[in-house]
């Protein structure tokens, strides 16, 4: 069997294998346990062995922007023009959605790909483009989260600015995502890496990384609540979602024509990653801080999150299996943004086409009434 097919039929494999366990995990606070243990130790461990291990090489200094822009046209059109063709059930819902959509979680859903199809050199070259990515989902979405819970408590209560800001500052310097940034981010000013770091204490760090990936897997398994209906619309957000990262990509082939096709293929598939965990950490830290302020009207809605976590890394895998099983074919700016368009459309369909049958319906009942001997 194919490796990268393996690979992606085993993280499905775990989070199926969490969803039989919501029988004997149903208690919410066994599940809120597990969410403890990703973000308190897992997740802080795997951010900082990311950070440290960043090695930029001057000559393709270029690919980390080209990721942050691309998180950054994603992050502009999920908050203005997705809401103009899918409209969010609530404020809660449209922050969830604007935070997720233009994340990307290439360690899961790209990487085992483009090793098992393309080498070593084309993932580091993705590799290196991800601290762009990382930049944004660590940092800049952090920053959007808190500014939106602050707009929000602020605007539900009498509280003074200056005081939520404040009492917000503390919560979030106290949780450890946060701590093993900053830590890291120093290290790295100081010209440290890992290795000059204790033997003992980097593999201790590794340990705790290594079970990252199954934990979350798991946790999406154990929380993942989606009826028909919900599933039908993740879908939709995913398939549109997909289709302007294809058309992105379409456009950057067009500016850079003269790439190798292996980079190419990098190009197309990187965007299609699933959506990062990262900002439902972020989401978490808010939550919990609104927990314990009583505030009624949440800043983000964690369920949807949850649910749309559960349905991006399928559909991710899936498309990026089609990238690359279609291989060089496939590298032509025209049929990526046909592509593109494809999708898009493929999604917005189920919204525009029961309004085309009802309008031709409407006039279909018009002219039967305007030929009708009555009306002569």
């Amino acid at each position: 069997m194919n490796e990268a097919l393996l690979k992606t039929l085993e993280l499905l494999l775990i989070i199926f294998i969490g969803y039989l366990l919501q029988k004997k995990l149903h208690n919410k606070e066994s599940i809120k346990g597990v969410k403890v243990i990703i973000l308190s130790v897992a997740l802080p461990a795997t951010i900082f062995l990311a950070l440290l291990k960043i090695q930029l090489d001057t000559t393709l200094l270029f690919l980390p922007f080209m990721a942050l822009a691309f998180n950054l046209i994603m992050f502009g059109f999920s908050l203005y023009v997705l809401p103009l063709i899918f409209k969010a059930d609530n404020l809660a819902t449209h922050s969830t959605r604007s935070m997720l959509m233009p994340s990307l979680a290439p360690g899961l859903s790209c990487f085992p790909f483009i090793m098992a199809y393309l080498g070593d050199e084309q993932l580091a070259i993705a590799a290196l483009a991800d601290v762009g990515n990382k930049f944004f989902g660590l940092i800049l979405l952090f920053l959007v989260a808190t500014y939106w819970y602050q707009k929000r408590s602020v605007k539900n209560s009498n509280a003074s600015s200056q005081k939520k800001l404040k009492d917000l500052g503390l919560s979030l310097l106290s949780e450890p995502i946060n701590v093993v940034i900053v830590v890291a981010i120093i290290l790295l000013i100081g010209g440290f890496s890992l290795d000059n770091l204790p033997i003992v204490l980097q593999s201790t760090i590794k340990k705790f990384s290594v079970i990252m990936i199954p934990l979350i897997l798991l946790f999406i398994g154990l929380s993942v609540r989606i009826n028909r209906s919900e599933f039908g619309k993740m879908i939709q957000l995913l398939s549109w979602r997909s289709g302007v990262a294809f058309i992105l990509s379409g456009f950057a082939l067009l500016l850079f024509p003269t790439l190798s096709a292996p980079m190419a293929l990098v190009l197309i598939a990187f965007p299609q990653s699933s959506c990062s965990f990262w900002p439902f950490a972020h989401m978490c830290t808010v939550s919990q801080i609104e927990e314990i302020e009583g505030q009624l009207v949440p800043t983000f809605d964690q369920r949807f999150a949850i649910n749309m976590l559960a349905c991006s890394l399928p559909f991710s895998t899936m498309v990026i299996i089609s990238i690359f099983y279609a291989g060089n074919v496939i590298v032509n700016p025209v049929i990526i943004l046909s592509i593109g368009i494809v999708l898009i459309v493929g999604a917005i369909l189920p919204k525009i086409l029961p309004c085309v049958i009802r309008l031709g319906f409407i006039r279909r009942q018009s002219d039967l009434l305007k030929q009708s001997p009555l009306k002569q």
